[in-house]
């Protein structure tokens, strides 16, 4: 059986590029419903292309710009992670901590006289200098200054005495129940006809603290917001 030939398919692509470069030549802008096949095809590609860039640049950029953002948080918010994971696992150990950090306070704050105490504290500490014989030239409290959470009374003194007694004056000032600190200590040997009495004088300003009670509290926070709101 003889076999069958196929017949042989000769394409000339020099006609077809002829063709379809004729198919371009003489286009009129105004009538693109007109043009051939091939052009038609070529402007409606073109305008595809043109949508997406135009949509791309638009649209997507500013997601992509997002997106880089969000990227660049990525670091800080797996370290912030960790961190709140680490105090998630110590939890019970921090609720501890935050238990004795409350007693302490709660202890510090025994150590602060009331306003009503504070009369009682003045005595205390003039009674500390009297009872080491030490005669008090100057006892003045000043302006009481109001801090956030507890009120500061500054007190002027001025003693004289022995050197051993003056010594045991400032101890017994820090021993007392209440806080009260000495600041700006000067002491000096008298002069003229005291010279020989060995006696010493002593200025220095003792401050002593109270807290404040719920409406001084109260009054604070209302004076902070006041002026928080005030500034510009």
């Amino acid at each position: 059986m003889a076999s069958k030939k196929l017949p042989s398919i000769n394409i000339d692509l020099n006609a077809l590029f002829e063709d379809a470069a004729d198919q371009f030549r003489g286009l009129n802008p105004n009538e693109p419903g007109q043009w051939p096949l091939l052009p038609r095809l070529a402007a409606f590609a073109a305008v595809v292309v043109a949508v997406v860039a135009v949509g791309w640049f638009l649209l997507l950029s500013d997601v992509q710009t997002n997106l880089d953002a969000e990227r660049g948080r990525e670091p800080a918010l797996k370290e912030d992670f960790r961190n709140k994971l680490a105090q998630a696992i110590n939890l019970p150990e921090l609720r501890k901590q935050k238990s004795q950090v409350e007693e302490y306070v709660t202890q510090l704050e025994k150590q602060l006289p009331g306003k009503a105490e504070m009369d009682a504290l003045l005595s205390d500490i003039n009674q500390a200098g009297l009872g080491r014989g030490l005669q008090f030239e100057l006892f003045r409290p000043g302006q009481i200054v109001v801090k956030d959470y507890y009120a500061e009374l500054p007190i002027a003194l001025r003693v004289s005495g022995s050197y051993h007694d003056v010594g045991a004056f400032t101890a017994d000032v820090s021993n007392l129940s209440r806080i009260v600190t000495l600041h700006n200590l000067s002491v000096v040997a008298p002069t003229g006809r005291d010279a020989d009495s060995g006696h010493l004088s002593m200025e220095a300003t003792a401050r002593t603290y109270r807290y404040l009670d719920p409406t001084e509290v109260a009054e604070q926070k209302r004076a902070a917001a006041k002026a928080k709101g005030a500034k510009p």
